[in-house]
């Protein structure tokens, strides 16, 4: 198993996986690049809206995956793009075998695995480090996150991480930027999760905000982390 770090214009990930995936993990991310930077070309409005944007017949499936998970979290098809590439990847490598597979795109994961993974959450909780525990699946699973304090990404909301799980991973990213907007004070954070957590295809969700930590739906088991800022995504051996 090893871990490679991957860099093109802006998108940085991190792969995990049997060496022999690693390639197809590479050139599926190109793949899906292409398809979005197409797209942009053709429509520039694409590449900048904050508003659902609908797909249209022609789309490459990279795309209309975005613009589909832009029309359920009611975002641009943009905040879709780093799941939509990871979980493309992710395909990919299962497709060709793979049953141990993460793509980390800055933070919006998709990975299928037959062991146990811990996810660290970037944003410290309570002071402390915590990170979820994925238990073995053959389904890919998507786990995205927003951040109005960490990271480049634009949120309007105020909240320190705001997470989704999603079997559709391009839907948990848009989905994460959209609670990340909704998340601006602890008072409604309760409703603000269960509007994510109730637009179908969502697993479940977490954030965190003026100190406190809430969660909808169904979220993997948070336990104590010591995983690096340089490597969130870390095996759980045992």
């Amino acid at each position: 198993m090893i871990r490679e770090h991957f860099e093109i214009k802006q998108t940085a990930v991190t792969i995990l996986s049997e060496r022999k995936y690693i390639k197809i993990a590479k050139e599926a991310i190109f793949d899906a690049r292409s398809q979005i930077e197409s797209k942009i070309s053709q429509d520039p409005y694409f590449g900048t809206t904050y508003e659902a944007y609908h797909a249209s017949p022609d789309d490459e499936c990279v795309v209309k995956r975005m613009c589909d998970a832009s029309v359920a979290a009611s975002v641009g098809p943009m905040a879709a793009v780093a799941g939509a590439i990871a979980e493309y990847a992710v395909k990919r490598m299962k497709d060709a075998g793979a049953e141990y597979a993460v793509v980390d795109n800055g933070g919006d994961i998709a990975l299928v695995c037959d062991r146990n993974v811990h996810i660290g959450m970037y944003a410290n909780v309570g002071g402390q480090r915590l990170s979820l525990k994925i238990t073995p699946a053959d389904r890919i699973l998507g786990i995205c996150s927003s951040s109005a304090s960490v990271g480049p990404s634009v949120s309007f909301g105020r909240s320190d991480i705001s997470t989704v799980i999603s079997n559709d991973v391009a839907l948990a990213d848009a989905c994460a930027t959209a609670l990340g907007n909704l998340v601006k004070d602890r008072d409604r954070m309760a409703e603000h999760l269960e509007t994510i957590c109730n637009i179908a295809g969502v697993n479940g969700c977490l954030a965190y905000c003026d100190d406190t930590l809430a969660m909808c739906g169904d979220v993997p088991e948070l336990v104590r982390s010591d995983a690096k800022d340089d490597i969130i995504t870390k095996i759980l051996l045992g």
